[in-house]
């Protein structure tokens, strides 16, 4: 059984007649779900993901002081902490006394502060270069299993995705970083006989890649572990797993090499082949790197375009 799942069953079961009985003049202020933090909130988990932090819990998500006081969301607490030890053969994790629990209370100002360095969801176009995309993935995943004043919800949308400016700028960056390290450097440090540095190129590349690809896709890309996993759900260049895959998983000796040179090519002309198909791009060819510039000129905002193009990567 995935986390999520667990978890919403364990609120209906449990948290939500907890609430009905003990805070039922609050409880349309509260949203309650699971989000943030861990492979169970974007659907990622597994048996072995289980060893820590995994068990039948959700979030309570809590308004400021002004509206439920420091005393009311202590008794919630306790109240949530009450509630049954295992369930469904999954133990419960003890509350951290001093804070920083996954699950349980937690103030809405508090938790997009932590993930985004803003209470509210209102950034500036200049923030959402500093933010990494996994802290805003981890905003907006999981699921809402209840949210009667909408704020929480409303907060989430805002940080649905980045705005189009940044998402130009980023990709012309990441464009830019495939062309220098894998269609450029990577075959001078084969020729050289350098292997490591040849390895080094590729992994640029592929990092990079798999940006292009969540961007192109408008998808937030999550913490490296799991970008692999990730690009296998998404609707557009999906198929670039294993191409990419192979690039990083084999060897550099000169007839391998050849065969990563027509890969890189391969990965190159796919995604830009996309970019003009979403009309990103006028350059013709698979050079990625003038792909990058003309895609650059593609952001409206003049400040934004004029920054140096490797601004956002």
């Amino acid at each position: 059984m995935k986390g999520i799942e667990l978890s919403e069953k364990f609120y209906l079961e449990f948290g939500a007649p907890m609430l009905h009985q003990n805070f039922s003049e609050i409880e349309n202020l509260i949203a309650v779900g699971l989000a943030g933090s861990g492979s169970e909130c974007f659907g990622y988990d597994d048996e072995i993901s289980r060893d820590h932090d995994f068990e039948p819990g959700f979030c309570l998500f809590l308004p400021d002081e002004d509206i439920i006081d420091s005393q009311t969301a202590f008794a919630l607490e306790r109240a949530y902490s009450k509630l049954p030890k295992e369930f469904m053969g999954f133990k419960r994790n003890s509350l951290n006394p001093v804070g920083g629990n996954r699950h349980g209370v937690i103030r809405i100002a508090e938790f997009f502060k932590e993930k985004t360095g803003n209470a509210d969801g209102n950034l500036s176009l200049k923030d959402w270069f500093f933010i990494p995309e996994q802290s805003l993935l981890e905003a907006t995943n999981g699921k809402v299993f209840r949210d009667d004043s909408g704020k929480f919800t409303a907060i989430r949308e805002k940080l649905a995705y980045m705005p189009e400016e940044v998402r130009l700028k980023k990709l012309a960056g990441n464009l830019l970083v495939m062309g220098q390290a894998g269609q450029y450097n990577y075959k001078r440090c084969v020729l050289r006989g350098e292997t490591a540095a040849a390895q080094l190129a590729l992994t640029e590349f592929v990092k990079s890649a798999l940006n292009a690809v969540f961007l192109i896709n408008k998808k937030y890309i999550p913490y490296y572990k799991w970008s692999f996993r990730a690009l296998k759900d998404l609707n557009t260049l999906s198929h670039l797993y294993e191409p990419l895959e192979y690039l990083i998983s084999s060897g550099n000796e000169k007839e391998e090499a050849l065969k990563k040179e027509e890969v890189i090519e391969r990965v190159c002309s796919d995604i830009t082949g996309e970019l003009k198909n979403q009309q990103l791009t006028q350059f013709t060819g698979t050079q990625t790197e003038g792909h990058a510039y003309a895609v650059n000129n593609k952001i409206e905002n003049g400040e934004i375009r004029n920054l140096h193009i490797l601004y956002g990567v």
